[in-house]
């Protein structure tokens, strides 16, 4: 469980987050999102210690990181690409990382076999590609098998098959009730895979809750060539596109085909409709990209 509470920090004369509140619960994925410098990474940097917030605070299981006893054991980091020694492998890599946290070479074999970096574990890290180092530092993280996991841009470099494996890999690992926050500008990939969403835009909540009450009502296209007429009998919130073309909220395709059923109104077209999470997103950010 993570807890942000009132946290706030700035660089000078930068506000760089702002009084920022929210949950992130444990058997979920957390999509974490917000245009170019609202403040995602600075966010996630003061949950690790890495960065001292002017005000507020963060909690993971009730303590702060750097009260944690054992932090790599509770918490795994994924936040950037760049902290390897170009001269070792990545097995080298792994092996390091392992002494540092008392972990065996069986917990580096496994986190190596379940990312796939068993497959390049004896290549030299300068000669990987992005994709490669964003599973490495992913095994890395994994190696302490945390109940927490943060993420920034984990499938940046990764092809559209390692994007899938990632979702999946993501999705595995929440059912077995970890605790993950995935900081993504990839919206299509978070609406396939969180759970929950907290969006924050110039460091400030924006809103946090379950990614199905992101979207907003769902609307169905209905024509007719008495759309008119059926607009007067359906009593619910109705767009007139055109003379024979309605938008219809709050209503069902199926109960909207029962209304003009029951009234004897010829339907053409019933097609349901629903927000994506970018067209939501750039609703709630004021219209700037993630």
């Amino acid at each position: 469980m993570i807890e942000v509470r009132g946290l706030t920090k700035t660089f000078g004369p930068v506000a760089a987050v702002t009084d920022l509140t929210f949950d992130v619960g444990p058997g979920t994925v957390t999509g974490f999102l917000g245009p170019n410098g609202a403040g995602k990474t600075t966010t996630m940097r003061m949950m690790l210690g890495l960065v001292a917030p002017g005000s507020g605070s963060v909690t993971i299981d009730g303590r702060p990181y750097r009260e944690l006893r054992d932090p790599t054991s509770v918490v795994g980091a994924v936040l950037d690409s760049s902290g390897f020694h170009p001269a070792h492998t990545a097995r080298d890599h792994l092996r390091l990382y392992a002494r540092m946290g008392r972990y065996g070479s069986d917990r580096v074999a496994r986190v190596a076999e379940v990312t796939g970096v068993s497959a390049f574990a004896h290549r030299r890290t300068r000669g990987l590609s992005t994709g490669m180092r964003q599973r490495l530092n992913l095994a890395t993280a994994l190696l302490g098998d945390p109940r927490v996991l943060l993420l920034d841009e984990p499938s940046n470099g990764l092809d559209p098959e390692g994007i899938a494996w990632l979702r999946r890999f993501l999705r595995d690992l929440a059912a077995q009730g970890r605790t993950i926050l995935v900081s993504s500008h990839v919206l299509g990939e978070i609406e396939q895979t969180a759970d929950q969403v907290v969006v924050i835009r110039e460091g400030r909540l924006v809103t946090a809750g379950p990614l199905s009450e992101l979207y907003g009502s769902a609307s169905v296209l209905v024509r007719s060539p008495q759309a008119d007429r059926l607009r007067t009998m359906l009593a619910a919130p109705t767009e007139i596109l055109s003379s024979e073309v309605l938008r219809v909220h709050d209503l069902s395709a199926a109960e909207i085909a029962s209304v003009a059923a029951a009234h004897g109104i010829p339907l053409q077209e019933l097609t349901s409709e629903r927000p994506t999470l970018e067209q939501a997103f750039l609703h709630l950010t004021g219209g700037t990209t993630p």
